[in-house]
């Protein structure tokens, strides 16, 4: 297989370009691997899209809450560690 038809249907390859193109800058290579593979790949291209919302969202959502103290409720620790508890057990 040439190397743009492994390109073409990397499709693993790509989702992990697509989420570290959120937090650093690619490569020039990178980009173009990625480029090449959206082009063709529709569920790669709704898979950015989500990931793309799903990263405004939980970042809206810490600078709604920047500043409060952020605890879980006493009765999901407990369910939590019952949980645990319970694997543990097995």
């Amino acid at each position: 297989m040439g190397a743009i038809k492994k390109i073409q249907y990397n499709c693993r390859e790509a989702t992990y370009l697509i989420e570290k193109r959120q937090h650093v800058r690619l490569s020039i290579k990178e980009r173009i691997h990625l480029l090449i593979h959206l082009s063709g790949c529709s569920v790669c291209r709704l898979f950015q899209q989500q990931s793309r919302m799903i990263n405004r969202v939980v970042k809206g959502m810490f600078k709604e809450t920047a500043g409060e103290e952020r605890r879980l409720d006493e009765d999901v620790k407990r369910e939590m560690q019952d949980k645990i508890n319970e694997r543990l057990t097995r």
